[in-house]
């Protein structure tokens, strides 16, 4: 078959199939119409779910960092003049800051920003005694589990919240699931060393003991196993 003729028959069988293909869309006009629309839509409302999230985000990021500025912020020496951004004691920081966590937390509780506010809102809460909401924002920030490292961080404040209100039953249950599931913000040894203090501090030394001994061995050159050591040493 020479050249003239194949380039003929391909020149037919892309005829024949792109008859055939308009065929078919004449014959499925609607339904052909209906997908193309349905394509569109999704990715519009894709692009403008993508373009509000990251503007939500930026705005939230921006508010959470207002709030730490204000948490952060320097306290006044005694006897200086007042200035714009220092605060004249500490609980006046915290309640300043307070509001903003509280705020943020409201407004972006669904963003990541949001859980992160809970967790400072609680923190501030407890500063300023108020165990109630304290309790509660640090609960919020402990459902957070989509982010191991905050939901730690609250569990960890929750159970020094609860020894410090009398519930030890449950500051206990706290710091074993810490130390059984730990994270990089709050690991085993951490949890384990605040579980001695309380058993240390309600007059169970055995059980403190053996806690630091577990720490020290586990984390030689850790920042953990040094405080356990000097712990055990001091108990001597």
């Amino acid at each position: 078959m020479d050249t003239q003729t194949r380039h003929a028959l391909k020149k037919d069988s892309f005829a024949q199939a792109t008859a055939s293909s308009v065929s078919w869309i004449s014959g499925h006009r609607s339904g052909v119409v209906r997908w193309a629309v349905i394509a569109v839509v999704v990715l519009v409302v894709g692009l403008g779910t993508l373009i509000y999230w990251n503007t939500r985000s930026a705005a939230a990021d921006s508010a959470l960092g207002a709030a730490l500025d204000t948490y952060t912020a320097p306290l006044a020496q005694p006897g200086a003049p007042a200035e714009t951004g220092v605060y004249a004691t500490a609980a006046d920081r915290s309640k300043a800051a307070n509001a903003q966590f509280t705020a943020v937390a409201q407004q972006y509780g669904w963003l990541p920003e949001g859980g992160k506010a809970h967790y400072f809102a609680g923190i501030t809460d407890e500063e300023l005694g108020q165990n109630g909401p304290a309790e509660t924002e640090l609960k919020a920030a402990e459902a957070w589990g989509r982010d191991r490292n905050l939901s730690n961080l609250a569990k960890l404040a929750l159970a020094g919240l609860y020894h410090h209100t009398g519930r030890d039953a449950q500051a206990i249950d706290l710091y074993n699931a810490l130390a059984a599931k730990p994270s990089e913000t709050v690991t085993a040894g951490v949890a384990k060393l605040d579980l001695a203090d309380l058993y240390a501090e309600t007059g169970k030394q055995d059980l403190a003991r053996k806690l630091w001994a577990e720490v020290k061995d586990a984390d030689k050159d850790g920042a953990a196993g040094s405080i356990a050591a000097q712990k055990l040493t001091a108990k001597e």
